[in-house]
């Protein structure tokens, strides 16, 4: 048998934070680099116009997992998308940056040991990473590779729907990633001159002519290679071949939420019971793996409209050759242009639900075809109690993990999502919107009771596509990793994802995996 390679670091997943590992750690030239990525490389149209990124949706750019079915969602299962492509994720998103909360990071340091994440810690990061052409210090960064811009298109009904929400009481807000996070307004994206702007496009691609960097795509990691409790390599299979590559240094897991977890279980790191009812040997037991699954559900309120356009009449040629010659135009829509941040009941401390708006139906993931004109204002609970877990359905890398998310099984979680969607009624009766709405869509009436309303969620609940906390970071014996993001038990492996995540940051979740990578290479690099 051949010898394997070797590589100083060896990543897997090459999403959101391990393209920013990849080209961070091989800043250096003495160290090697490989980075492993299942899916292909970005090159789909549909990547990087903006508004298209839903028809990447059930294609073989994405994972396409399912949830397991939903007790307290009538038994239905959701669909998560999650991106399998150079990128990952951050090619296939709505693009919106949004950093999460103070509350969120001293909450990580606070009440589950994650020493050095509060927010004083990680603001640094997100503002290294960070590139606005509109904001600067010392909340914001301009010359850092994550280009973060205002869209360049905005639809008059989501400036309406801004103004209307003005009306009802909320205050407007420029800069949701400013000293405080409540307010309304519009969103601004990860995108530069109209286009998405990836982790692929930011931090990869200025580092792929570099020699000690090696990426390898269509490469499916199926474990982690043991030396006794020490991470020495990974094993993949490509073109239909098994391979084996050797780490010196460190295996750098950044699958996300889903993917790590199974690829430690896979691996016999986790909860030893259920490794050997699946036919996995035990390597390491780690009770933690696969636990604390959790999600921002969202659920969406939608009009059919009057007296305006919506985005799917920026469906035609002429208005692709307007995106492709100038970077403007109704496809550089993020679709999600606008939204808010608020308490849905006194004595919280932060907000526990945003909102997310769109000047078109955007229902069951965009998957469904819009049967009218329509406006979409969505609710989405950014601080869900509810939490789930991540199984192994068998001992086959192939196949796809039981995933649980347990939507709304703490009862505050639907209390909260119904308090939200008042909210979004009482916005949608202010004049500056109503002059364009005609017939309620989804609810289809008026006047729902509460309990009716949360038929509503339970029918129509869908991921806002944001798992974390499987592998959730911390002091404690329920932590699967230490503050410096090595698994606990185990030398030589760390994981670098949404998934060490131990609460979910009130936000969009790809601007904080970004910054998580970027202070994990700071931390690799300190050995």
């Amino acid at each position: 048998m051949a010898q394997a390679e070797s590589f100083d670091y060896v990543v897997v997943g090459a999403g959101s934070a391990g393209c920013v590992l990849a080209a961070r750690l091989s800043e250096d030239p003495q160290r090697t680099v490989l980075l492993l990525e299942a899916g292909e490389p970005d090159d789909a149209d549909a990547v990087h116009i903006p508004a298209a990124f839903s028809s990447l949706f059930k294609t073989r750019w994405d994972w396409n997992y399912e949830t397991v079915e939903q007790k307290h969602m009538g038994g239905r299962s959701a669909y998560w998308p999650r991106g399998k492509a150079l990128g990952g994720c951050s090619s296939m998103n709505a693009m919106i940056y949004i950093r999460g909360n103070r509350a969120d990071y001293d909450t990580w340091r606070d009440a589950h040991g994650a020493t050095g994440w509060g927010y004083d810690d990680v603001l640094p990061y997100f503002v290294k990473a960070e590139g606005n052409t509109r904001l600067a210090g010392p909340l914001h960064g301009t010359g850092g590779p994550l280009h973060v811009e205002d869209r360049r298109f905005t639809h008059e009904l989501t400036t309406a729907w801004v103004e209307a929400a003005v009306a009802a009481g909320h205050k407007r807000t420029d800069d949701f990633n400013g000293a405080t996070q409540e307010g309304v307004g519009l969103y601004q994206v990860t995108c530069r001159k109209g286009r998405r702007w990836s982790t692929a496009d930011a931090y990869l691609r200025p580092a792929e002519g570099r020699a000690n960097l090696t990426v390898r795509t269509g490469a499916l990691s199926t474990r982690v290679v043991l030396d006794g409790t020490r991470a020495v390599g990974v094993e993949y299979l490509r073109d239909g071949q098994t391979h084996v590559v050797h780490a010196d240094g460190e295996v750098l897991l950044a699958g996300g939420a889903i993917n790590s977890p199974q690829l430690l279980m896979l691996s016999g790191i986790g909860p030893a019971e259920h490794l050997r009812e699946v036919g996995v040997d035990v390597r390491v037991g780690l009770a933690g793996v696969g636990d604390n699954l959790h999600d921002h559900p969202a659920a969406p309120v939608i009009w059919t409209t009057k007296g305006t356009t919506d985005l799917q009449d920026a469906l035609t040629p002429a208005r692709l050759l307007q995106w492709q010659a100038l970077g403007r135009g109704p496809l550089s829509s993020n679709v999600g242009e606008g939204g808010g941040f608020l308490r849905t009941r006194d004595g919280l401390d932060a907000p526990d639900m945003q909102f997310h708006v769109a000047p078109t139906m955007f229902f069951d993931n965009g998957l469904r075809e819009s049967p009218a004109a329509g406006f979409t204002s969505a609710t989405t609970l950014v601080a869900p109690r509810s939490r789930g877990t991540l199984r192994l359905r068998s001992a086959d890398p192939r196949w796809r993990p039981l995933i649980d998310p347990a939507y709304y099984a703490d009862p505050v979680d639907m209390e909260a999502t119904v308090a939200g969607i008042r909210v979004l009624e009482e916005i949608g009766r202010q004049a500056a919107l109503s002059r364009f709405l005609a017939d309620p869509y989804l609810p289809d009436r008026r006047g729902l009771s509460d309990e009716e309303l949360a038929e509503h969620v339970r029918t129509w609940t869908q991921t806002l596509y944001h798992p974390v906390g499987t592998c959730a970071m911390g002091s404690g014996e329920t932590a699967v990793v230490d503050p410096a993001l090595r698994v606990r038990g185990v030398d030589g492996l760390r994981v670098v994802d949404a998934s060490v995540f131990p609460v979910i940051p009130r936000g969009n979740t790809n601007a904080p995996t970004i910054m998580l990578a970027e202070k994990a290479a700071d931390l690799i690099k300190q050995g």
